[in-house]
């Protein structure tokens, strides 16, 4: 049995462990309700501009073609931008989204290029030996679409210069403060919109399934060229808002339950402390009395 200096000295350290996961806990707490309003407050927005933008691929498909639009006939590599976080202690966060990206190139035929966002992502790829064209981190605590624009546009580049035939969101999709879902998703080439229930979302008459008529103006090119660019951005700046109130949460939670258990392991130690130092103390009266009987003979 160890010591009561021993178990004190334990004590002691566990207690300032409490202290700094508790504070970590704040400091997530604190941030988690900004990232999740961000999140949610764009997610609308976003969803709707996809609804728009696949229409419009599927009403233009037979009227102009455009790179961001044409399905390559034969896929020789896809690209995968896969957003992490910079730190870890976020529970099981990072090695969730790391290991559904890892799964995803699995299981496809051609090789896989990565565009990593966040250090962990990249770390982890990097050991398990992925290819990795490009990495970002160090983002803004808030950032903004101009602080993904250079992401966005490494993933345009790779596409345009054939390098990549498809190009795919890895990200952890934010559904509450105890669940976050990673996903994966299709940014490049643009799908055109072909579920009759996804199409009746956009219809113009009432629960019709038809897919609403666009008119372009000035013609469908330039308003593509204008806006598929802006599209992809867009895409990617909302995959990231979710990731980062996802990272919040889980590091809320982590940190939460790391707390609680080292406050229970600290009730413990203190159990333990008390039961030595009783001990000690039994020990010596038990010597003291004793030295006494011996001294009367």
């Amino acid at each position: 049995m160890a010591s009561a200096r021993d178990i004190q000295r334990r004590r002691r350290s566990v207690r300032n462990v409490a202290k700094v996961t508790g504070a970590l806990q704040t400091v997530a707490a604190s941030r988690v309700r900004r990232a999740q309003n961000q999140a949610l407050a764009t997610r609308a927005y976003a969803n709707a501009s996809m609804d728009i933008l696949h229409a419009i691929a599927a009403q233009a498909s037979g009227e102009v073609s455009h790179p961001l639009l044409d399905e390559r006939a034969k896929i020789q590599a896809i690209g995968i931008v896969l957003i992490t976080s910079d730190r870890g202690l976020a529970g099981p966060y990072n090695s969730n989204v790391v290991r559904t990206a890892y799964d995803f190139e699995k299981k496809q035929t051609v090789p896989g290029r990565f565009i990593t966002v966040g250090r962990k992502g990249r770390d982890l790829m990097v050991r398990r030996g992925s290819t990795i064209i490009a990495e970002f981190s160090d983002l803004p605590p808030v950032p903004s679409i101009l602080d993904i624009t250079s992401i966005t546009r490494v993933a345009l580049d790779e596409f345009h210069k054939n390098s990549v035939d498809e190009v795919y969101l890895v990200f952890t999709k934010f559904i509450n403060m105890l669940r976050q879902d990673p996903v994966v998703q299709r940014l490049l080439p643009l799908q055109p919109l072909k579920d009759s229930k996804a199409k009746s979302s956009l219809s113009t008459g009432g629960g019709s399934s038809a897919s609403p008529i666009f008119t372009y103006e000035p013609d469908p090119e330039t308003i593509l060229n204008e806006i598929l660019p802006r599209f992809t951005e867009l895409q990617l700046f909302q995959a990231l808002l979710e990731s980062l109130a996802s990272e919040h949460s889980a590091r809320m939670v982590a940190m939460r339950n790391a707390t609680e258990n080292a406050n229970a392991l600290v009730d413990e130690l203190t159990l333990a402390y008390n039961k030595a130092r009783q001990l000690a103390i039994t020990s010596e009266i038990l010597d003291i009395v004793g030295g006494a009987e011996a001294v009367k003979f």
